[in-house]
């Protein structure tokens, strides 16, 4: 089932067409991509799903019934560009914050202590929150994000200024939530958390919805006969060997210290005559297809549905 559907939206400022007839369907318990570049329209989508602006045309349906003001009380939404009131202390805002997700204060109290307890941040709970590192500051407005159990969670660059452990701590953050049937958004830049934690995308460029789809499906559907070929031997002579059946190679060293080929095959080649031929050169060890990363996919798609 689909909890969140956006049907033929488009919208335009001024003279700017910031979306142009997109459409997408959201799965509940899911995590969904949102991708694409700098001013493709993403944002806008995001603002109008949280009924913040109003499409030019058509319409977002969610939970089976059209978008209402209503809704907004059960969406959670961190966005990008994010702000808490410097003077005020911590754990004063979160509550206060909480309260007007709809929490009473005793409700607030307890449950922002066991999430800043989970997080590492008790002992901020009373100081300022201009005394916070931005790291810690995302913290706290993430917490304030899913405080009220909201159906649907939008996070717009959620990683943006964390150091590697506090992006794992919040990356395992997210997927605890999936696993307790939250739906989630996920705008982003970072195509490797992509690969770890969502299940379908929407690529959006030029205020059009290019590319959707399940990521493995996708990722299998872009590999285009890449191959990584671990062998004992001389390089060069496999080069030789492979040239009429590969539209591109290059040489590394696996984390093992082991040689690795990777080829990307011509359409008219055979994985089969590949192998043979190698195997004529050198001592093949290992032949492992190469799925093509949603880094790689990201850049194809944007470069050849982009108008100049």
């Amino acid at each position: 089932m689909d909890l969140l559907k956006v049907e033929h939206v488009s919208k335009t400022f001024g003279t700017h067409r910031a979306l142009d007839d997109v459409s997408l369907s959201v799965p509940e318990g899911k995590i969904y991509g949102l991708l694409g570049p700098n001013g493709a329209g993403k944002t806008t989508l995001i603002r109008i799903i949280n009924h913040i602006t109003a499409p030019d045309s058509g319409e977002v349906i969610f939970d089976g019934h059209r978008l209402s003001q209503d809704d907004v009380a059960r969406i959670g939404y961190l966005p990008e560009e994010r702000g808490l009131y410097k003077k005020m202390k911590v754990g004063e805002q979160a509550v206060f914050f909480a309260q007007l997700k709809g929490l009473s204060r005793q409700e607030a109290v307890r449950e922002l202590k066991r999430w800043f307890e989970r997080f590492g941040i008790s002992s901020w709970w009373n100081r300022r929150v201009n005394e916070l590192s931005k790291g810690m500051a995302q913290k706290v407005q993430f917490i304030v994000t899913v405080l009220h159990r909201p159906k649907l969670l939008i996070f717009d660059e959620p990683f943006s200024g964390f150091d590697p452990i506090n992006a794992n701590l919040l990356r395992d953050e997210i997927l605890r939530l999936k696993a307790e049937g939250f739906t989630v958004i996920f705008s982003t830049h970072n195509m490797s958390s992509v690969e770890e934690i969502c299940d379908n995308i929407t690529l959006i460029n030029q205020g059009r919805n290019i590319l959707t789809g399940n990521v493995e499906e996708l990722r299998r559907q872009y590999t285009h006969g890449k191959y990584s070929m671990v062998f004992e031997g001389d390089a060069t002579a496999l080069a030789g060997v492979l040239e009429p059946m590969v539209s591109a190679h290059a040489m590394r060293v696996d984390d093992r210290g082991r040689s690795v080929m990777d080829i990307t095959l011509t359409p008219e080649a055979s994985l089969h005559d590949a192998i043979a031929s190698a195997n004529d050169a050198v001592r093949l060890c290992a032949v492992n297809e190469v799925m093509a990363s949603m880094n790689d996919i990201f850049i194809s798609a944007v470069q050849s549905n982009t108008v100049s």
